[in-house]
């Protein structure tokens, strides 16, 4: 097992747009703790339900408005954990290349995309999806095309072996989507056991193909 402590690759600016991001997400959670027995509500309220996007009552209530609100909220304490924590690691780095403003953009596309590519495969389902996991996929994405030559100090565990390790950054990324990829697959016909594993898919590819182009576009900038 792998567990990411850290990249190589230093921030030439404050990343606040990737902390503000941070903070809003932890302070919904906060929220949600604190609503008892309306929780479940709030979930099917504002997460992303698909049957709820094509049997709409209200157009900005059902079908609109969860593709944005679902990426803000979360499952549990590992599920806002294990998404913070990649983010931190990552965004930063992301938002230094793509500029604070453009950053925020792209985020809240990647989550979009996400939902979108979760709804397009499991569109009569009444499982709510929640969860910036598709939005911090693309900044996954995102980022391995701008830092191939990056590596991520990792603790490897074997059993009882344990080390810190530098493994490349592609490697990691590439390993991550192909769980993803794979576990979307097996999921194909029923729920995924909760776990939206196309949201996944599609924000990293997302993320992925608008770093190429915007990548490409520097390089037009300068030539």
């Amino acid at each position: 097992m792998f567990f990411p402590i850290k990249d190589n690759v230093p921030s030439r600016t404050f990343p606040f747009v990737n902390w503000m991001i941070i903070i809003a997400n932890i302070a919904v959670f906060v929220y949600q703790l604190g609503l008892g027995y309306e929780l479940n509500w709030f979930i099917y309220e504002y997460g992303l339900v698909p049957k709820r996007v094509t049997h709409y009552e209200s157009l900005l209530n059902d079908s609109v408005l969860p593709f944005f609100t679902h990426m803000f909220m979360h499952g549990g304490f590992f599920h806002i954990f294990s998404n913070m924590y990649i983010l931190f690691i990552f965004g930063d780095n992301v938002e230094d290349r793509l500029g604070h403003a453009r950053y925020l953009l792209m985020y809240v596309l990647f989550g979009l995309f996400a939902g979108v590519s979760q709804f397009l495969l499991s569109y009569d389902s009444l499982i709510p999806m929640v969860g910036a996991s598709g939005a911090v996929a693309g900044v996954m994405g995102a980022y391995m095309v701008f830092y191939p030559k990056a590596k991520v100090k990792s603790l490897l565990i074997i059993i009882i072996f344990i080390t810190f390790v530098d493994i490349p950054a592609v490697f990691y990324l590439l390993f991550w989507f192909l769980i993803q990829f794979i576990n979307g697959t097996v999921s194909v016909g029923y729920d995924g056991g909760g776990v939206a594993w196309w949201a996944h898919v599609g924000g990293f590819i997302f993320g992925l193909l608008y770093a190429v182009r915007f990548r490409n576009r520097e390089k037009e900038v300068y030539i």
